[in-house]
């Protein structure tokens, strides 16, 4: 089970909510607003990218950041810790890690849900970003690294404490005091 060592900081998540909000999806009435302006132009003789070119947004849904993570359009992930049942993005972590694709564990679908306009949602990913942001999405890269990618072999390569029970401790006190009296003959 996921704990609170293991999910992203609060500090770094505000960062990175603030950075994401300018990436919505945009709702049904922006999408008509910027279609119709498109239709108009069009009518015009104008082509259709140079007066409302599609926005950058955040991508969501498991199968669609999936398919971005295999392709490696993805530039960061966010995977929410309380899926039911876990094991549809239990295997997140180590394709991203597998890809390259830096990634973070957030605490609650909801959040990822309230960032693209939907009650939950399991996963997120940025595949872009505007110029004037990439630096700001390089240092969360970086603190995601550090958090995530970097420990990764820590916490997998982490052994139990060796504690045993107090038969196996007599027997080994019994053992070594043998070793240590030495053999009358």
């Amino acid at each position: 089970m996921l704990n609170s060592k293991t999910l992203w900081t609060r500090t770094s998540s505000l960062k990175h909510s603030s950075c994401s909000t300018m990436y919505r999806p945009e709702t049904a009435a922006e999408k008509k607003e910027r279609l119709t302006k498109e239709a108009a132009a069009i009518a015009e003789g104008k082509k259709a990218f140079d007066v409302s070119p599609k926005p950058v947004v955040v991508k969501y849904g498991l199968n669609h950041v999936v398919s971005l993570i295999e392709n490696k359009k993805a530039k960061l992930v966010l995977i929410a810790n309380d899926v039911d049942p876990i094991e549809l993005v239990i295997f997140l972590p180590a394709l991203c890690r597998k890809m390259g694709v830096p990634y973070a564990i957030v605490k609650g679908k909801a959040r990822l849900g309230t960032l693209v306009h939907k009650k939950t949602s399991s996963v997120a990913a940025l595949t872009e970003v505007a110029a004037a942001d990439e630096s700001e999405l390089a240092n969360l890269i970086s603190t995601i690294n550090a958090n995530f990618i970097e420990k990764y072999e820590e916490t997998r390569k982490h052994w139990g404490g060796g504690i045993m029970g107090a038969k196996h401790n007599d027997k080994a006190a019994k053992k070594a005091k043998q070793m240590d009296v030495p053999v009358q003959a």
